[in-house]
């Protein structure tokens, strides 16, 4: 960019990071927007369609996030109607979760999350080139005191709250559930929430 030039390389540096949080808050938004969902759920509907039916510390584990975590996130797919949950039969303190026939649909339409397309660019370079740009991220978060901070492996910002899904779409015994106190059934809903939330 010619704009670059102009910049000191501190500035610079800091422009290409303003580029790959506008980068991944572009595809949150499009996730949120086009397929109601963020990028977290869309990763775990991903790795339910995988697995199959499967536990929710299984889950929370193959998607490196808390089961907290976990259990919010699937509430949210739950509402609208996109998983559902089951005790397990043995062990009645065990919860089971599993892809609906609304939720295998939505994965057909949506796009891979966007560390997909990260991952398959980032494999195609040398090992040297992938050790000096994870030793180079590392530093620069240690720079920016953010190396602490708790992180699973999603590129996805806490922008925006799903919408719901049309109710055409939504199976009958979810589609009697009322709507969140003030937002009609349908509405838009978009604030700020944390990644964690999902």
């Amino acid at each position: 960019m010619m704009m670059d030039r102009n910049l000191s390389p501190d500035d610079r540096v800091i422009a290409a990071l303003r580029r790959i949080v506008r980068a991944i808050d572009m595809h949150s938004r499009h996730l949120v927007e086009h397929f109601s969902v963020t990028g977290p759920q869309l990763v775990a509907l991903q790795e339910l369609a995988r697995l199959g039916k499967v536990s929710v510390g299984v889950l929370a584990r193959n998607v490196h996030v808390s089961h907290p975590t976990m259990t919010g996130i699937l509430d949210r797919l739950e509402r609208r109607g996109l998983v559902q949950r089951t005790r397990d039969t043995q062990d009645r303190r065990r919860m089971s979760v599993t892809p609906t026939a609304v939720g295998l649909t939505l994965l057909d339409d949506a796009p891979s999350p966007l560390q997909d397309h990260f991952r398959s660019e980032f494999s195609r370079l040398q090992e040297w080139e992938q050790t000096h740009m994870l030793a180079t991220l590392q530093r620069i978060a240690a720079m920016m005191d953010a190396e602490e901070l708790d992180a699973a492996p999603v590129l996805t910002t806490g922008a925006a709250v799903a919408t719901p899904i049309p109710p055409a779409l939504v199976p009958a015994a979810s589609g009697q559930e009322s709507a969140p106190q003030g937002t009609a059934a349908g509405q838009k809903r978009v604030g700020v929430t944390s990644d964690s939330r999902g």
